[in-house]
């Protein structure tokens, strides 16, 4: 099982990006995806979360500016971010859940890199 995350960039205050996160392998069933992020110098995360049924859960310094969504069929989880801060700037991680026919196991994408500055 693999994780590819993609759509990191510099971008200005105030601007958008959107992050995509695509699993690939034996996959049997994906239970919670996330993104989480880690600044330098800081602990990861927890940025945003989905469950397959679509319940979602949001930090609170992101709330009403990151939208985090999925696609099941094509095992992608996405996550939209608009009204980007400097502090926003971090290593952005992809997580999912994974039973690949056994137990849920946790998986990581590689990261993917967000800079905020004008």
């Amino acid at each position: 099982v693999q994780l590819q995350a993609s759509g990191g960039g510099l971008v200005q205050p105030g601007g958008s990006l959107r992050l995509s996160c695509a699993a690939s392998g034996s996959i049997f069933s994906i239970n919670v995806m996330g993104w989480y992020r880690q600044a330098p110098g800081k602990q990861r995360e927890l940025v945003a979360a989905i469950t397959s049924g679509g319940r979602t859960n949001y930090a609170d310094s992101v709330k009403g500016r990151f939208t985090i969504s999925r696609d099941n069929v094509k095992n992608t989880v996405y996550l939209q971010m608009n009204s980007l801060k400097p502090e926003d700037t971090a290593v952005y991680y992809c997580k999912a859940d994974i039973d690949s026919g056994s137990y849920y196991l946790g998986y990581w994408g590689q990261g993917t890199l967000v800079t905020v500055s004008s």
